[in-house]
């Protein structure tokens, strides 16, 4: 029963609001998320590091590294994610907010992952991401 709950919910939050007839704008920061994700799941360190924090970029130095560690730190569903759609967000600050996105692994496994995004001078980075499995499968 659980699984089909789950389902409904993720069809749902898939969904446009449709008791105004519109889709509710995208973040500003869903755009870098995106690009992580994306880069990620072409192999390409550099461009996944490129979105993320200032903080990353100075303590990796080289992508390949930046991508074994992310790797090694087990997020793997994310890196090599069939799909991602996003979930709600909140601003926590001028320059900070925080996203869910709804990830579905290579292996079909559901996850949930939080994104903290800080808007930088050069725009907004991934700042950390929190990682958990969700019950159930996608279909």
């Amino acid at each position: 029963m659980r699984f089909i709950a789950v389902v409904v919910l993720t069809v749902l939050s898939l969904m446009p609001n449709l008791s105004s007839g519109q889709e509710r704008p995208a973040a500003p920061w869903q755009a870098a998320i995106s690009s992580q994700i994306e880069a990620f799941r072409a192999q390409d360190g550099a461009g996944a590091l490129a979105v993320a924090s200032a903080g990353f970029r100075a303590q990796f130095s080289d992508p390949q590294l930046f991508y074994e560690a992310i790797l090694a730190a087990g997020y793997g569903p994310i890196m090599d994610s069939r799909s991602h759609t996003f979930g709600e967000f909140e601003r926590v600050g001028a320059d900070s907010a925080v996203q869910i996105v709804l990830v579905v692994g290579p292996d079909q496994g559901l996850y949930e992952a939080l994104y903290e995004m800080r808007q930088e001078t050069d725009g907004w980075r991934v700042f950390g991401v929190a990682l958990r499995r969700e019950e159930g499968v996608a279909i």
